[in-house]
């Protein structure tokens, strides 16, 4: 049984979910995994996690990639670390600890074996973190759709910072203080922004949307059917988020406009309340490059809107009792 498969009948995928992936893996390349881990349907731990027992290999932590040491690093070669897409990470007596993209690849750790002399314990993890290290400790350059959709660990490490030191409690209560739904509009589209360059937010009227506020893009006056098979429509139909290109499709024309081309990565996002939405957040980083936004962030920024949105409507019954 393939892994998509397994990550269906273990319940951690949906058979949608699998579909989804398998459609951006079409378009953009790399391993399922990855495809799943940047839908946003798993993190990359619990992906990691379910690669574990699915292989029955230990995997590797992230702080055991840090730090690596030149003498480890050089009991394999620049040339097998990126044949195999492997790295050594730690020595113990007559072992040598090593991750790999494909650690049940025998001849692999066979040869690996013979090369440095030392018994070979092969670990697993995601194609992202493989690919980052051979870049970072070997020099192997990765395709830019890696290099964006992949936060650099050290810029996790600064935001998983900003959020210790009450940053997302700063948002949060910004969001609790407002009393218009313009200022709850106005935040978040500042807030997304710093997640990606252009945002827009469009609020849903029966079978159209209207734009509403935007930083990057202008929407101002726009009004796009959602009935024909598009972005838009896809998210409302699912009620959950879209992540992939806009397509040169009829129910994408209006907002192709509007972008001026077809971004090869986007992001829209329901804010719902109550399950029906009342508005979209669109996200890209222009039509030539991937979206490398932070999307456990924005899905954090729109769930928190719907809650602010949800108050503003509760507040104004109160006032009308």
């Amino acid at each position: 049984m393939k892994l998509g498969e397994v990550l269906v009948k273990e319940g951690l995928i949906t058979k949608e979910h699998l579909r989804l992936a398998l459609e951006r893996q079409v378009i953009f390349g790399g391993r399922i995994g990855t495809n799943i881990v940047e839908l946003g349907i798993l993190t990359e731990d619990e992906f990691t996690r379910f690669l574990s027992r699915y292989l029955k290999i230990p995997v590797v932590e992230s702080s055991q990639l840090a730090g690596l040491d030149e003498e480890t690093l050089a009991s394999i070669s620049k040339e097998m670390a990126e044949k195999y897409k492997a790295i050594p990470f730690k020595k113990e007596k007559n072992r040598l600890h090593v991750v790999m993209l494909d650690p049940k690849n025998m001849n692999a750790v066979d040869e690996f074996r013979f090369v440095s002399g030392y018994d070979i314990i092969p670990y697993a993890a995601s194609e992202l973190r493989i690919l980052y290290a051979l870049e970072k400790y070997y020099g192997v350059k990765r395709d830019l759709r890696y290099i964006s959709i992949f936060d650099r660990f050290e810029e996790k490490e600064k935001q998983v910072a900003a959020t210790d030191t009450g940053e997302l409690k700063k948002i949060k209560e910004a969001f609790a203080d407002v009393r218009e739904k313009e200022e709850i509009a106005g935040l978040l589209i500042s807030e997304a922004q710093k997640a990606a360059k252009r945002v827009a937010l469009f609020i849903v009227k029966g079978s159209n949307v209207s734009g509403w506020k935007s930083k990057g893009i202008s929407v101002e006056g726009v009004e796009i059917n959602t009935t024909l098979p598009s972005i838009f429509n896809e998210v409302l139909a699912r009620k959950a988020y879209y992540r992939g290109p806009v397509l040169k499709i009829p129910g994408n024309e209006d907002l192709i406009k509007i972008l001026s081309g077809t971004p090869q990565d986007s992001l829209t996002m329901p804010i719902n309340i109550r399950e029906r939405a009342i508005a979209l957040l669109y996200a890209d980083n222009g039509n030539n490059s991937v979206l490398d936004a932070n999307l456990n962030y924005l899905n954090t920024l729109v769930a928190i809107a719907s809650i602010s949105f949800e108050l503003l409507i509760l507040r104004k019954k109160i006032m009308d009792m």
